[in-house]
C-alpha cells in the first residue's frame, strides 16, 4: 500500500499543546487487495512525546482476490508514549458489487516507512 499524503490542516487546541489535524487520504493497494483507497483522517497529537490519536474513514475501490467492488474501512488508532494500538474494520453493509456482504478487520504493519496489511474477512 502506498499512502500519498495531502497537505494536512492543523490547529492548536487552546490551553494545551495538543495539535488537531485533518488530512485527505489517497492510497494504492497491491496484493490480495488491488485498487485505490480515498478518505479523511482526523488527528490529535499531544505535547507528550509519542502520544497521539487518529480516526479515519476510507473507501476502497478495486478487487479482492479478483472480486470487483468497494468497501469502507473505519480506522481508530492511538499511541501512548510510543506504544501503538490500531483497529481497522469494515463498516457493516458498506460492501458493493462482488464485495457486498463483506465483514472483517484489517491489520497494518509499518516497516521502514512502507505499509503492509493483512485483511481477515468473510464474504
Amino acid at each position: 500500500m502506498e499512502p500519498q499524503p495531502a497537505g494536512p490542516e492543523t490547529a492548536a487546541v487552546e490551553g494545551s499543546g495538543t495539535q488537531l489535524g485533518r488530512m485527505l487520504l489517497h492510497k494504492r493497494f497491491s496484493g490480495d487487495l488491488e485498487g485505490a483507497g480515498e478518505g479523511q483522517m482526523l488527528t490529535a497529537v499531544s505535547d507528550t512525546p509519542g502520544s497521539a490519536g487518529y480516526v479515519a474513514i476510507e473507501r476502497f475501490v478495486g478487487t479482492l482476490h479478483g472480486r470487483a467492488g468497494s468497501v469502507v474501512f473505519q480506522h481508530s488508532g492511538s499511541m501512548d508514549h510510543g506504544a501503538q494500538q490500531l483497529s481497522i474494520s469494515v463498516v457493516p453493509g458498506s460492501g458493493s458489487g462482488e464485495l457486498a456482504g463483506i465483514a472483517g478487520s484489517f491489520s497494518l504493519r509499518i516497516e521502514s516507512g512502507q505499509h503492509f496489511y493483512e485483511f481477515a474477512y468473510t464474504l
